[in-house]
Order: C-alpha cells, then sequence, then structure tokens
C-alpha cells in the first residue's frame, strides 16, 4: 500500500497517476474530500491535525508521500503546518513506514546563488520560517535514524489542470482567457519552473527507489528562462502579439497595505529581482533517463489544452 496525503492538489493528482501507471494499483488518497482518481484507489478523508486521524490514515502503508498544501496564510501555517508535519513523522514512524517529503524552496536565500542540495537555509518571512522548521524536523529524524524518509524538492511550478502558482496565475491562465497578463516586477531575470507532472513523477520514482533514501533530492526542472523567453514563445503560438504589464516592486508594497494577498506574496518577491537558479543535477545524473519537459514543450501544453478546453 502506498498513500499520498494532500491527494487532491495538483501534485498529489499528478502522483496518484503515475503510481498507479508504473508502480502499485493498491493506492490510498488521503484529505479532507479526497477523491478516486484511479479505478482501485481507497480513498481515506482525515483531518491531519489530529494524531488519531493521521494514525489511521497512515497504517499499512509501505511508502507515504507528503503533498499536503495549505491556502497562502501566514498565520494558518504557523497553527497547521508544524502540527501536521509531527503528527505524519510520528504515525510513519509507528507503522514503520517510510516518509517520502515533498518540499518546496521558501527556506533558500532569496539571491542569486545557485541552489543546490547542501545549500544552508536562511529562511526570511514567516512562511519561510514555518518551511524550514518543517524541513529540518524532517532531517533531523531522517539522519538519526528514527524515520525512513527522503526529500524531494522543487522550485515554483507551472503546469496543465489547477497549477497553482505565480507563473500560472499572473501569466499563462491570462493569456488562455485573454486577460490582462501581469508579470511581477522583472521581465528579465532568469527562472527556474518544475512541470508539475515532471515533479510527481520524479517524486514516484524516487519514492521507489531504495537507495534514494536518507537524502534530500532536487526534482528535475529544464533550463532556467525568463518572463520574456515565456512572452516571446507565447506568440509564435498564438500567432499573435501579446501585451503584458510588468508590476514594479513598489506596486506590490503599495498594494500590502489594502490586499492580504498582496502581503502573502511579498516575502517571495526579492527573488524575482534576481536570477533564481534551481539545480537539479544530482537528479539528472542518478537518473540518466527521466525524460524532461521542455519549456517549449510545457508551454505549449498549458495555452493549447486550456484553450481546447
Amino acid at each position: 500500500m502506498q498513500t499520498i496525503l494532500g491527494s487532491n492538489g495538483q501534485i498529489g493528482y499528478e502522483l496518484a497517476k503515475e503510481l498507479y501507471k508504473n508502480y502499485t494499483n493498491e493506492l490510498r488518497l488521503v484529505s479532507r474530500k479526497p477523491q478516486k482518481i484511479n479505478p482501485t484507489d481507497q480513498i481515506v478523508s482525515a483531518d491531519l491535525m489530529d494524531f488519531s486521524q493521521t494514525k489511521k490514515a497512515i497504517e499499512h502503508s509501505e511508502i507515504v508521500y507528503f503533498t499536503v498544501g495549505l491556502p497562502m496564510d501566514a498565520g494558518l501555517w504557523e497553527t497547521n503546518f508544524m502540527k501536521i508535519t509531527e503528527n505524519v513523522i510520528r504515525a510513519c514512524q509507528e507503522a514503520q513506514s517510510k516518509l517520502v517529503f515533498f518540499d518546496n524552496t521558501y527556506m533558500y536565500p532569496k539571491d542569486r546563488t545557485p541552489q543546490k542540495e547542501d545549500t544552508p537555509f536562511f529562511p526570511a518571512g514567516r512562511k519561510s520560517l514555518v518551511r524550514s522548521k518543517m524541513a529540518q524536523l524532517v532531517l533531523s529524524e531522517m539522519e538519526s535514524g528514527r524515520l525512513d524518509a527522503v526529500i524531494c524538492r522543487a522550485p515554483e511550478f507551472y503546469g496543465p489542470g489547477k497549477t497553482q502558482s505565480i507563473t500560472n496565475t499572473l501569466v499563462l491562465n491570462n493569456i488562455v482567457h485573454n486577460a490582462p497578463i501581469k508579470i511581477p516586477v522583472n521581465k528579465d531575470t532568469l527562472r527556474t519552473l518544475i512541470w508539475t507532472p515532471d515533479a510527481s513523477r520524479a517524486m514516484a520514482l524516487i519514492g521507489n527507489t531504495p537507495s534514494a533514501y536518507g537524502q534530500t533530492w532536487h526534482l528535475p526542472c529544464d533550463t532556467p528562462h525568463s518572463f520574456q523567453d515565456m512572452i516571446d514563445l507565447a506568440e509564435k503560438i498564438e500567432g499573435k502579439p501579446l501585451k503584458y504589464r510588468v508590476i514594479p516592486l513598489w506596486q506590490f508594497k503599495l498594494a500590502k497595505l489594502f490586499s492580504k494577498n498582496a502581503r502573502e506574496l511579498s516575502e517571495l518577491l526579492p527573488r524575482y529581482t534576481v536570477d533564481n537558479l534551481f539545480v537539479s543535477d544530482k537528479f539528472k545524473k542518478a537518473f540518466p533517463h527521466f525524460k524532461i519537459t521542455t519549456f517549449e514543450e510545457g508551454i505549449r501544453q498549458v495555452l493549447v489544452e486550456n484553450r481546447a478546453g
């Protein structure tokens, strides 16, 4: 039995499809309101803030995938995320389950230094501090031998379906719906993005590779590109010029006074002022046959498929 915690999100959805296709038909999908993705899926409704429910959701699982997401709300993260992480770790330990922990890059320095698996944490912002504490807890339990786990870390998403990211929300979705395209802070800085199905496929591969455990892995990404690259490519695909507006940092700072969403976004904005480079060479060397979706393939799929839908 392999269990996905947070199965309703885009990563959990793609992960369920990949595991069923290539690894196992014994899948348990867990969320507050889980839905079947594959014919044989077992669904379990659970509040992971409650240890007894978490324990029941995890029992008899060989591998547990942590893909839990919360809304962009610092207070909610501070109240819930550490408690959920502690419950999941304890339940995995009691069930003797392996843990595959899906992580982000909030805890990394928000500068142009290339991000590698051994990059020291330098959290700046409330949500960044929470994610740093979560990752440190998993690392501590993993390194002590009390938990058989692996950390899979990904940069900002872009992708199909219900992928939620700044890039999808402000740029790609607006191109599809002929809405105003908004580019945060700088159109020319380089950014490493991960195609959401690639993130899930890579996590399934790592989770089912025993030698991968006890480590942190950066999930595989294509070469970095700028928002200007994205607009240029989208214009070729759409066959027309696209109008966009770069929102300067000072406007985001002003919006913080009136908008909760802008306040929640603000701690991530410094990484848009410089090249944001996420290095996944370790994965590419260890799994050379893994097919990474190119930037052009991904952008084309989002625009063509979403428009067709």
